[in-house]
């Protein structure tokens, strides 16, 4: 019997699942931002093959990863009716003598390494193209709404974080013999960033739902991330003016909070797109872009 198509999912996912394999995701290029439909890398088929030439930017576990989920255009974008068609979507072994990898040195994430690529004449067996020729940007639309999902989760476990961290301080540091949180300048920016978390939190829970439920999420996603990213920025920014001077050293880690914030904001989709997309979507009104 034919094994389905979950199933085989399941089965190429399990040597990362284990920790067995490492991958990268390589989209992203130097010039060309969010617009996904102009990415420049090119896989041309030769026979049972294709080479890829480009640049990729921002890829993270480049250092370690043994594999790369690649999206590079197979058809050149002047000879296809809709921008989003003729890119190919391409899992395969990460070959490092095709494929040299430059870290870039970063103000926070440590804990992952972000790269860039330059690819040239790297082979890739038929047999790694994922899905049909050309339809590579619709497969990755997939993973999209997920991931913000993921990212807004991250944006408000921080920002609790960080809220946690500035409560604490200020129930115990005492200035003119009184603890500060007594203070109502202190209290209500620390009241607002609670309510701020709490209600991004839901907003999170309900696109997850939807995701799960298979029901379209894009407009939840969106609105997870944005309000999630917003929150746990202002609840770390919150946090460092809470501690003061103190704020600004690293030994009480909200300082590097702060720094981590700003990655929800920037990627994968910056706040002023998301707007863009519920002002379109969901408001029906004109594309601004």
């Amino acid at each position: 019997m034919r094994a389905s198509k979950s199933s085989r999912r399941l089965a190429s996912a399990a040597p990362i699942v284990s920790g067995k394999e490492k991958a990268c995701f390589a989209v992203t290029e130097p010039n060309t931002g969010l617009n996904t439909t102009q990415l420049k890398t090119r896989a041309v088929r030769t026979g049972d093959k294709y080479v890829v030439n480009g640049q990729k930017v921002w890829i993270s576990t480049a250092q370690v990863a043994e594999k790369i989920l690649l999206l590079a255009r197979t058809t050149p974008l002047e000879e296809v009716k809709n921008p989003t068609h003729g890119l190919s979507l391409f899992y395969t072994d990460f070959d490092r003598s095709r494929i040299t990898v430059h870290e870039i040195e970063k103000m926070g994430r440590k804990a992952v390494d972000s790269n860039e690529l330059f690819i040239e004449n790297f082979e890739i067996p038929l047999g790694d193209r994922l899905g049909e020729e050309g339809r590579g940007f619709e497969y990755i639309l997939h993973g999209m709404n997920p991931e913000r999902i993921l990212i807004a989760a991250e944006a408000v476990g921080l920002g609790k974080l960080a809220l946690s961290r500035a409560t604490a301080y200020a129930k115990t540091r005492n200035v003119f013999n009184r603890p500060i949180g007594k203070n109502q300048a202190i209290q209500h920016p620390l009241a607002e960033c609670w309510m701020e978390l709490e209600a991004a939190e839901l907003m999170v829970r309900k696109a997850a739902w939807q995701y799960d439920q298979n029901i379209p999420c894009g407009p939840a996603a969106n609105t997870a991330k944005y309000l999630g990213a917003e929150a746990g920025f202002k609840a770390c920014q919150t946090a460092v003016m809470t501690h003061g001077g103190y704020g600004y050293a690293r030994e009480y880690h909200v300082e590097r909070y702060l720094r981590e914030s700003l990655i929800p904001r920037i990627a994968p989709v910056s706040p002023q797109l998301i707007l863009c997309f519920i002002a379109e979507k969901v408001l029906g009104l004109p594309k601004s872009y």
